[in-house]
């Protein structure tokens, strides 16, 4: 586990600096995103202080138009609140609501919020947790804004799901299959 996260510390430092990394299997960065799946099957084994940490740190550093950084991280572990908004929640799992400041003159808070969400799933696929990204429960957060202290500038947005996975899970049992890249990609030359 130490080779595989200093691996991809190291080549997120080669893109922070600029260097080209190859575009080739063996890229901790490529591997990573080419293997990345959202589980459906969590165990009640708790994500740590520090893994919730250190996924909000990386959801932080998430690009934003003019850099505005129109967002706000809310973290439920109340097991009981979890169960409102998503009634089959694991015990140990935690869901991060992210909200984006409303009426921000040329922001694009949803867009942003997406780019801070997309870094905190990569995050928790790294340090080995599952995560699954939520839209359609985040109207059950809307009606618990004031409960959830969640600052009247900001609107739920989207959430992520984090917990650890049942060890039988993989890619292939536990997550819906992908289109292909014919399905989805064209060229214009």
């Amino acid at each position: 586990m130490k080779t595989k996260t200093l691996s991809l510390l190291l080549a997120l430092l080669v893109l922070a600096t600029g260097s080209a990394l190859s575009q080739t299997a063996g890229n901790p960065v490529t591997d990573l995103l080419l293997s990345a799946w959202s589980p459906r099957n969590f165990t009640s084994v708790p994500v740590t202080d520090q893994q919730i940490d250190m996924i909000l740190q990386c959801g932080i550093k998430a690009p934003s138009a003019r850099n505005a950084q129109p967002w706000h991280f809310t973290v439920i572990t109340n097991e009981a609140v979890m169960k409102e908004i998503i009634p089959n929640i694991t015990p140990g799992n935690v869901i991060i609501v992210i909200s984006g400041k409303v009426s921000q003159s040329g922001a694009t808070p949803d867009f942003d919020c997406g780019l801070a969400t997309q870094n905190m799933f990569v995050a928790a696929t790294s340090m080995g947790l599952g995560a699954r990204i939520y839209g359609a429960p985040v109207a059950a957060v809307r009606s618990k804004k004031e409960a959830l202290q969640i600052p009247e500038e900001f609107s739920p947005v989207m959430m992520i799901r984090v917990g650890n996975m049942e060890k039988s899970s993989d890619a292939i049992s536990g997550a819906s299959p992908r289109k292909t890249k014919e399905e989805t990609v064209n060229w214009v030359r």
